[in-house]
């Protein structure tokens, strides 16, 4: 049984013990309820006062049933409460240790330090696409809304090492700093690039003074989301059509359209290939939009004479099976191949 259901059961039980208890020294002894009430909890909890009036061989006997009946469900509720407690302690221990153990077994994760406003749309981008990110978060209330989300998470300050490290920051891919203030943030910057120098951390900086900060402190990137968000809502005014198109591609979750990046493995069959002889728009019906290179440079547009080489990453744009099919043949071990990806 639900361990609350059963407590709501013990609960219940004692009430009905009182209740009867009450109604029968009232019913036997013809008692007033106050004084049949107070008769039947001392009688209950075998604290051993004076009786209020003196009881009739009728209510002696009512009282011995009492006592026995009592007792036994006042244990009961009392041991049922206990086991609740106790089981409750336990199943958070497990609980935690479950959740420790599948943390220390990740690795090129991410880190999402903050699960506010921000953290909470991260996370759930993340998941969409099949990423299961580590959330750190000090309050304790929203504990419940992680486990609820299905989220790894740990309890603590994102500024304090151990907490870093018990999320596993050393094997992490990315750390994104997603705290309330801008001080918070460039102090977490500061002590994530001192734990792992070769990770990569993207900042959320509040004001323009905070990002040279965050940049001096270690983030390879920084974004503002009210900037962003008010360029956003300008485009909406002026290009409506752009920025429709754009939320088909990258807000609602369609399958005949979708923009994806593909790493290109060098012992892909499609290295050292133009993309006019690839075959990618006439097999997979894909738009090649830019290509990436080692060096970050992008090319955009990309001419059919443009040569794929190991380690390119390629834009592309169409249907979701074509996508995938098209990263298969670019990059069969794609994790491997995110691995030797720049951000």
């Amino acid at each position: 049984m639900n361990p609350i259901k059963h407590l709501i059961l013990s609960a219940g039980m004692l009430f009905s013990v009182l209740v009867i208890g009450t109604t029968g020294y009232m019913f036997i002894e013809g008692w007033h309820f106050i004084d049949a009430l107070y008769m039947t909890v001392i009688t209950l909890t075998t604290v051993g006062f004076e009786e209020v009036h003196r009881l009739s061989p009728e209510g002696r006997i009512f009282t011995i049933g009492l006592v026995m009946s009592g007792v036994f469900f006042f244990l009961y509720a009392a041991g049922t409460f206990v086991e609740f407690l106790v089981e409750g302690q336990i199943r958070n221990i497990l609980g935690r240790r479950k959740l420790n153990r599948k943390i220390k077994g990740t690795k090129d994760h991410y880190i999402v330090c903050g699960y506010g406003r921000i953290g909470k749309v991260l996370c759930g981008n993340f998941l969409d696409q099949g990423v299961h990110p580590v959330v750190i978060e000090k309050a304790a209330d929203s504990a419940a809304a992680l486990e609820a989300a299905g989220l790894l998470y740990v309890a603590g300050d994102s500024t304090e090492e151990e907490t870093l490290l018990a999320a596993g920051i050393k094997r992490a891919k990315g750390l994104i700093a997603a705290l309330g203030t801008d001080t918070d943030n460039v102090f977490l910057v500061l002590t994530a690039r001192q734990l792992n120098p070769k990770i990569f951390i993207l900042a959320r900086a509040g004001t323009d003074k905070a990002k040279a900060k965050l940049m001096a402190a270690g983030a390879n990137r920084v974004e503002a989301p009210y900037e962003i968000g008010a360029i956003s809502m300008a485009q909406r005014i002026l290009r409506p059509s752009v920025t429709s198109f754009l939320d088909l591609v990258f807000t609602y979750d369609r399958e005949d359209i979708k923009m994806e990046e593909i790493p290109v493995d060098p012992a892909s069959p499609l290295v050292d290939i133009m993309l006019k002889d690839s075959g990618i728009r006439q097999k997979y019906n894909l738009i090649i939009i830019a290509v990436k290179k080692p060096d970050g440079k992008m090319l955009f547009n990309p001419s059919f004479e443009t040569v794929i080489h190991g380690g390119d990453t390629l834009i592309a744009m169409g249907k979701r099976n074509s996508l995938i099919a098209l990263s298969k043949d670019l990059c069969p071990d794609r994790d491997a191949c995110m691995q030797n990806t720049d951000h």
